[in-house]
């Protein structure tokens, strides 16, 4: 699959086995780092566009010679939501021959949702995820293979830093006002959880919990998916004071923060502890698994049963839509309104 986000442009290869964990074989990334290239209404400037087609172009080329049957090539939120989406998409057809599709709001959390589910197993009983991207914050609850609630918010670290977080460091009138819109747009969400019963576990996906959940001292990626890996609110907050004290440069240099998203950080920690607070968590795990991975979950899911799509519109009838296994050529798919009002529901996988 070739996952294209506001960061890096990723071509993922996987072994891909009915029955079996999809398994990375390897991996290709080139950078994107759209973060300064995104005006205040997210358009993606000329700059930015050229730098996104030529990562896609050369991930492709660096990918051409693993023996791949097909793959999946996608944009996330930062492309997806600029108003000049298409400009951007149209540059990367012409430079790498392939157009991407995009998925909504809703979809990304619900195959997130897919992935995180199939980690931990029927016996983690109700779940409660919260994903943390560059353009927006997905929040799903559910018990089954399908969810109760999935929302898709605006929340995401990259945007708000542009929205809210001009200084560097950012001043506390900066930070202050930030905290609230989070607080805002939680309680969108809020009070339709607390219809549920309480979830037995809140899980956490994404590289923000994942850097947040290293600079408070989790083991490293290298050790393994394996390894458990958890993150309190009181550790969070925390990094918050201190990050927020930090200019971007410095804050790369702290264990588990990336140059590229050293700037954005604070942001997804605010967020993060704003979560938490509201939703009235005290401590998450963090998953190994997330979109890529609820991706490649969909694909073997439409492998065994052809007769069933691999990305659909959510909650509607299927009429043929795209399917998941695209090669170069295919057209973007359709989009659909995400919503953080009313639950999302559909029909069984």
């Amino acid at each position: 699959m070739l996952d294209i986000g506001s960061n890096c442009a990723q071509f993922l290869v996987v072994d891909v086995t009915p029955g079996a964990p999809p398994l990375p074989l390897h991996a290709v990334k080139e950078p994107v780092l759209l973060g300064d290239d995104l005006d205040a209404e997210g358009r993606v400037s000329a700059a930015g566009i050229e730098r996104v087609a030529s990562a896609v172009y050369r991930a492709l080329c660096a990918a051409g010679h693993f023996e791949v049957d097909n793959f999946y090539a996608f944009v996330t939120a930062a492309i997806r939501d600029a108003p000049n989406r298409d400009d951007v998409l149209d540059r990367i057809e012409a430079a790498a021959g392939i157009r991407p599709q995009f998925l909504t709001g809703v979809e990304e959390a619900r195959l997130t949702y897919l992935a995180v589910r199939h980690w931990y197993g029927w016996r983690a009983g109700t779940l409660l995820l919260l994903d943390i991207g560059g353009g927006s914050m997905e929040i799903v609850l559910g018990r089954d293979i399908e969810p109760l609630f999935a929302a898709s918010l605006p929340l995401g670290a990259g945007r708000l830093t542009r929205e809210f977080l001009a200084g560097d460091p950012p001043s506390k009138q900066e930070r202050r006002a930030l905290r609230r819109h989070v607080r805002e747009g939680i309680a969108q969400v809020r009070d339709r959880l607390h219809w549920e019963d309480p979830p037995r576990r809140v899980v956490g996906s994404s590289k923000t919990f994942k850097q947040l959940a290293r600079l408070a001292g989790a083991p490293p990626q290298r050790k393994g998916p394996f390894v458990t890996r958890s993150l309190t609110r009181a550790d969070i907050t925390a990094e918050v004071d201190l990050l927020a004290g930090l200019r971007a440069a410095e804050r790369a240099r702290l264990r588990g923060v990336s140059v590229p998203r050293a700037r954005q950080i604070l942001a997804g920690a605010i967020v993060a502890e704003t979560a938490l607070t509201q939703l009235g968590v005290t401590a998450l795990e963090v998953s190994p698994w997330a979109l890529r991975e609820g991706v490649v979950l969909r694909f073997l899911a439409a492998a065994v049963d052809r007769d069933k799509p691999a990305l659909r519109r959510w909650g509607t009838p299927a009429p043929d839509p795209p399917s998941l296994s695209l090669l170069p050529g295919s057209t973007e798919g359709d989009e659909v309104p995400t919503t953080a009002q009313a639950p999302i529901t559909s029909s069984g996988v």
